[in-house]
This record gives C-alpha cells, structure tokens and sequence, in this order.
C-alpha cells in the first residue's frame, strides 16, 4: 500500500484526466460518463440469473413436482406468464412501479420503450434505466409465476391468461411502489432489500386466495399427486438457488461490497434452512424426503431476501435455522391440524414457502438489520434493527422499525387479499377459473392435446391404436398369389 501511494502521491483527484485511462474504459456516446461498465456488467448478469430462475427453473420444477398429467401445462402456465409480464411491464407496469406518483402507493403508467429514456442513468445507480427495467421485470415475473405454483393442477387455462395481467397491474405495482417506488408511503421506513414482502409475501398470499376461489383439485389427485420426476425437480431447484445470486446480490445495483455480501448471506441461510428442514424431517418422519429439502432451501431463500445484505453473516445463519423451522412447522403441523388450510387446496405449499417465510424475513431484518449496513444501502440513517437500537440505547427506534416491518406486512397481506379476491370473481363471471370434472381427470392431454412422455396412463385419454382404425387391407402380391389359387 506504500509503494502506490509514493507512486500517484504527486497527483490529485481532479488532475486524473480521462486520458490517463486505458482506451476501453474511455467514455464515448454507447459508454457515457455516467455509467459505470462494472456495474452495468454485474446488473445485466444478475437480470440474465434472476430470469433463468423462471425459464428455465421453475418451468422445470413446475413440471417435475407435480404429477405427470400435469407436467404440461404446469410448465405452459410458468412459460407464458413470463411473457406476458414482459409486455405488460414494458407497456405499463415499469411506471406504475417505479414512474411519477399518481398515488402514495402507486405509479402513473406510461410504456418503456422510448430511446431516450431507456439509454439515461437511472436514478438507484451508475447504469442505464435499460438495466434496471429488465431486472425489476426478472422480479415481476417470478412473482406471478410463484403465485401460480398454488394453482397448478385445475386453474382454467384461459382465465391464467386473464388472470396474470390483471394481477400484475392491480397488486403487484402497488406493492412495489408502496415499499420500493422513490414516492412510496412505506419507501424510507421499511426493510425489504430484494422483496420479502414484494415479492414472497405478496406471491403466497395471493397465491392462497386465488385457490380459495378456483377450488381444489379433483379428489383424485389431492389424495396421491406424486412428483414424476426428482431429478428433474432437482435440477429446477438447482436454477433457483443459484440463480438467487443475482437475485439478492443484483439489489444494491452495484458491484459494491453490499452485493458481496448479500450474496453470501444467501448461502449460507439457504443452507442451514435446508439442514434443518431435513434433520426435522428424519427426526419426525424417519425418512430424508428430497421433496422436503426442497422446501427447505425454498424458505431459506425467501426469508434471506429481505435482508442479505443489511444483516450480519451470524444473522444469516439464525434466520436460516427459523426459515427451516418455522414453515416447515406450519406446513407439516398447522396445515394438516387447520380445517381452513385443509380446505384451501394450496397445490406446492407456496403459502408456507412463500408467505411464512417472507413475513418471518421481514421481521427478522427489522430485528438484525445492521445500522452501518443499512447506511451504506439506503444512503442514510432512517432504520437500525431493534438488536442495534439495543446495543446502541435507541429502543424506541428500534421499536418503531419493528412496527414499520409489521405495517407494510399488513398492508401486503390485506391488499393481496382483497385485489386477488376481485381479480378472481370478475374472472369468473367470463370464464370459468377451474376446469370442468372430465378435463381435471384426464389432464394435459384434454386440456393441450399434448402429453410430457410419450407413454399411456394417469387418466390420459388411450386413441385407439392406429392398425384397429384401418380396414384390413390384403398387400398386391397376397392378392396376386389368392387370384392364382382359386383359378
């Protein structure tokens, strides 16, 4: 550290000229001052991990946990979801979310497709407002697609279609610019730095409601709907957990000491949620269930996000120990007890998965959210953790941010509740939501004409073989040689 400060001791900061720089890091019109390649590189990265969690991850975790009638159009719900949040949030929903207030709590719409606009330096960080928008797409997308996951095995495909804009526009904007947008009401006092409450919360209640209104599955298949693949259900896991790099660590919008450790944080909950959520399992079951690891790192994912990069390391850990825990209660204990949860056929648990372990991160993170850290997030003091406001003889601070977590966690749910709830009716009075009792026997094949295995069973509809439809037909030269037989 010496030798480079004897060696640029003779200079200044304002004499350090752009010339001085190697020619590719020189700004020109497609590489402006303003922006910052490090960052715009990791921010694009992150977007790109953050949409491969979707496509292809959940499309194949959707389509290897359920049961093999399904897998098609599991996998088809994820698919087109993605695409229609795409055009829907460049047409209107980036600006509901992040544009100009129209409300406390929402944004006025207006497209992203103009040049100009789209090539400027956002206003969170040293990277274009292009960036941005297709990061925070990453974001929107994953939140209907998990939304879905509690739907999956009777929604009536057409009202999906309906469905995903609708519940983009009306739910998932108001959340995001309540928390998130530079005007929201609930923007300077709550934690949430990659969307506990946006995203996760808001995903497993909605999810939770939806199925209330579409109605279970057909008895059948709540009664034995086994996963028809493991690996490849490990393998969509696989996306997931990866992918939640660029998810957490894309957040701070830089490739800043913030990211890094949000980043790590997130490993090191997911797996200790993971470990706890399968030694619960042998503990109680005697069995490892692979299924259960699975929900396990799911909840440990969830639960980080709101805080992976203003919590200690430490921290991490102890929330991974409750995100193992916790829902894994609810989910194995509480629902099975619950005449109302027994009632509602949530298809993966996402209320568990999603919801439990997004309002626990949250509240977590109100609790051991770091005030340095923060600083450096947010850019001031507005938040400490009630830990810190402990240590620090600021209780009421730390009270009043463990009010804020509760706060925006109701008004997530109660939103989520309500909107969810008027989506699904003014649905139903178009289409219908659940398919009707033949077509939920039968599966993939009556409702896309199309099967995930090229094999016959589940409730499949059996053509019948293509040599029993023909008219037997003698070949020419049997027929020649019976011609010369009987003459």
């Amino acid at each position: 550290m010496a030798g480079f400060g004897l060696q640029y001791k003779d200079y200044e900061i304002n004499d350090y000229q752009p010339q001085h720089l190697p020619s590719n890091l020189l700004p020109n019109e497609a590489s402006p001052e303003w922006m910052n390649k490090g960052d715009n590189a990791w921010q694009l990265t992150a977007a790109a991990m953050v949409c491969l969690q979707s496509v292809p991850g959940l499309i194949i975790l959707y389509g290897s946990m359920v049961k093999k009638k399904w897998a098609v159009n599991s996998s088809f719900m994820a698919l087109y979801a993605f695409a229609a949040v795409l055009i829907c949030w460049v047409l209107w929903g980036y600006h509901m979310s992040f544009g100009t207030a129209l409300t406390p709590f929402l944004g006025k719409p207006d497209t992203a497709l103009s040049q100009e606009p789209l090539l400027q330096k956002v206003i969170f960080g040293q990277i274009p407002t292009a960036s941005f928008v297709f990061y925070q797409f990453g974001f929107a997308a994953i939140t209907v697609i998990l939304l879905g996951g509690s739907l999956l095995g009777r929604m009536n495909f057409y009202a999906w279609i309906i469905f995903v804009p609708l519940w983009l526009t009306l739910s998932y904007t108001v959340g995001a610019y309540s928390i998130w947008g530079i005007y929201g009401f609930l923007e300077p006092h709550i934690v949430d730095f990659s969307g506990g409450y946006v995203i996760h919360l808001s995903s497993g209640v909605a999810g939770f409601t939806a199925a209330y209104w579409v109605g279970p599955r057909h008895c059948d298949d709540r009664q034995n709907f086994p996963p028809n693949n493991i690996i490849h259900m490990l393998g969509g896991a696989g996306f997931l957990w990866l992918g939640w790099t660029g998810f957490n660590g894309g957040s701070p919008y830089a490739a800043n000491v913030i990211a890094s450790l949000a980043i790590l944080n997130t490993h090191i909950c997911t797996a200790t949620s993971l470990l706890v959520w399968l030694s619960l399992d042998m503990i109680v079951y005697k069995k490892s269930s692979v299924v259960g690891a699975v929900q396990g790192m799911i909840t440990g994912l969830v639960c980080i996000t709101p805080g992976a990069g203003v919590v200690d390391s430490w921290a991490a850990i102890l929330m991974g120990v409750m995100s193992g825990s916790i829902p894994w209660y609810t989910m194995m204990v509480v629902h099975k007890r619950s005449a109302f949860f027994q009632k509602v056929d949530d298809t993966l648990g996402v209320f568990h998965t999603h919801a439990v372990a997004g309002l626990l991160g949250g509240l977590l993170s109100g609790l051991f959210a770091r005030p340095t850290l923060l600083e450096k997030f947010y850019g001031n003091d507005l938040r400490i953790g009630l830990v810190y406001s402990l240590i620090e003889g600021n209780l009421i601070k730390g009270l009043w941010q463990m009010g804020y977590q509760l706060l925006g966690a109701c008004f997530v749910t109660a939103w989520n509740i309500v909107v969810t709830s008027l989506i699904c009716i003014l649905i139903s009075r178009i289409v219908d939501l659940r398919m009707d009792e033949e077509d939920l026997l039968i599966g993939d094949d009556a409702v896309h004409g199309e099967e995930a295995y090229a094999l016959w069973g589940d409730g499949e509809r059996m053509p019948m073989p293509l040599r029993l439809r023909m008219t037997p037909k003698l070949p020419s030269f049997c027929r020649r040689s019976s011609q010369l037989q009987d003459n």
